[in-house]
């Protein structure tokens, strides 16, 4: 499976000491160059910073061939849409309503971090999806509360279908 990512997922991921789930779901994940930039920034915790510094052997850092200007998106996201295009990628991890919006207009299948976290519960890879949820809620990661909710009430119907 071919997964792109953008930058928030990291940055949600890193900030709950989650970021291991993803080469747990797909093995492995890939994301231009301007993401690795954008997490690298100085305006980005330490612990971020420090995750990009040294990538994990499960993380590729690649820049697409060329980048589709979509106005009101940022770098990183323009970026991670062309990567995923020019890829074929099965999955784009993206989090911000602009971005998926315009990688849904291009038949991108996209993934956002909340329901990233609910795969990995459903797959046993996350011991506690409302506590998961609650660390993200608790950080500046821009989540709605009713969302959280209405997926651990998903979960919660899995599990004791399960």
């Amino acid at each position: 499976m071919l997964v792109i990512a953008d930058t928030s997922p990291f940055i949600g991921l890193i900030k709950i000491g989650q970021v291991n789930v993803l080469p747990r779901l797909y093995g492995a994940v890939v994301i231009p160059k301007a993401v690795a930039d954008e997490l690298g920034s100085a305006n980005r915790s330490a612990e971020i910073r420090a995750f990009i510094a040294s990538p994990p052997a499960w993380l590729t850092i690649r820049s697409p061939v060329a980048v589709e200007i979509i106005p009101e998106l940022g770098e990183g996201e323009q970026a991670a849409i062309s990567l995923a295009r020019e890829l074929s990628a099965d999955i784009l991890l993206i989090d911000e309503k602009a971005g998926r919006l315009a990688a849904i207009a291009r038949n991108i299948r996209t993934l956002r971090t909340t329901a990233l976290l609910f795969d990995a519960a459903k797959a046993g890879l996350l011991p506690d999806l409302r506590e998961a949820y609650e660390k993200l809620a608790n950080t500046n990661f821009r989540v709605d509360r009713k969302t959280l909710e209405e997926l651990l009430r998903q979960y919660d119907k899995f599990r004791s279908n399960g």
